[in-house]
């Protein structure tokens, strides 16, 4: 019988321990979101600051967005062969206005031709000197396309894709590149283009250099959207 009830206290120890140990976890979890909720970089180390805006952020106030410190906002403007969003029109009139700097964020997708999603690009985004270089957001991979796509062909159409809508903005083109799609394709080292990154308040280093874009923020509340905002540095 001793052994026995020796036996369930060091179960219920082990117990308390487990959750003890997933308590002090939530509790990071919940401070971390907390304080992501106002959190960004601080100016003396990274001067030019701006947002990432699309239809996940819902209608945005864009003086408001100046007034906390906006310099510069990136619109998602279009997506694979055909899609766009249908704001990005008004949203550069109105960005503008706020006296804030734009460039225009396209989704590759690796499933459709490099040909018809630069002509849906240059469709949207005007050929006009005032842009900043138009990002490429890579995240999507070529694992579900209805007809197989080899990595080689990954890279070969997205260079097409990039020389095209270059041709159409005289500029060239940021790769958006997500943390999956390098490990995958490692096209921070075959394509020379500055790296748009993504780490939530730790400076990212998984292309392999630097980075010139650094989503720092992905959840930071403002008076500017009803939504958290995609909050974004330049590399000093």
């Amino acid at each position: 019988m001793a052994k026995r009830s020796g036996a369930r206290s060091g179960g219920n120890w082990r117990l308390r321990l487990a959750a003890l140990v997933l308590l002090a976890a939530l509790v990071g979890a919940v401070a971390l979101w907390w304080h992501l909720r106002g959190w960004t970089p601080p100016r003396e180390a990274f001067p030019d600051q701006g947002a990432e805006v699309g239809t996940m952020e819902g209608e945005v106030d864009w003086k408001a967005l100046k007034a906390v410190g906006a310099d510069f906002v990136y619109l998602d403007a279009s997506a694979s062969a055909f899609a766009r969003d249908p704001a990005f029109v008004k949203n550069l009139e109105d960005a503008r206005a706020a006296k804030l700097q734009v460039g225009a964020v396209h989704l590759y997708d690796p499933c459709q031709p490099a040909e018809k999603q630069a002509a849906n690009f240059v469709t949207v985004i005007p050929r006009d000197a005032r842009m900043l270089p138009a990002a490429v957001d890579l995240d999507r991979l070529a694992d579900d396309c209805p007809v197989p796509v080899s990595d080689a062909a990954v890279e070969s159409e997205l260079t097409t894709f990039l020389n095209q809508i270059e041709n159409h903005t005289g500029k060239a083109a940021i790769l958006k590149l997500s943390r999956r799609f390098e490990a995958r394709y490692h096209v921070a080292a075959a394509l020379d283009r500055n790296l748009w990154l993504t780490g939530e308040r730790v400076e990212p280093d998984y292309a392999g250099r630097p980075w010139t874009l650094w989503t720092a923020n992905t959840r930071l509340i403002t008076d500017a959207s009803a939504e958290p905002l995609r909050w974004v540095v330049v590399q000093p």
